[in-house]
């Protein structure tokens, strides 16, 4: 399932400093520490992993919030 995968990249590579162990779809990245630099980096992984790009439209703060909000993205630029 693709929410799963992006939580695993999620906690790959987002450093996130509160209590992982409970992230779910909807819980707030940014609540839990996600910083710039850090989504940055998830980005990369995500696009490594799913062979697509954030293009600028996709830039914002809104498409990182949550594993449900990267997992639409996601399928809107591979065209799900």
């Amino acid at each position: 399932m693709l929410t799963d995968e992006i939580k695993q990249l999620v906690l790959r590579h987002a450093r996130l400093d509160g209590a992982t162990d409970a992230l779910g779809v909807d819980t707030d990245l940014y609540a839990l520490g996600l910083t710039s630099l850090a989504c940055v980096n998830l980005m990369l992984a995500l696009e490594d992993r799913y062979d697509v790009e954030f293009g600028d439209a996709l830039l914002k703060r809104e498409t990182f919030a949550s594993v449900a909000s990267i997992a639409h993205a996601v399928d809107t630029l591979r065209g799900s």
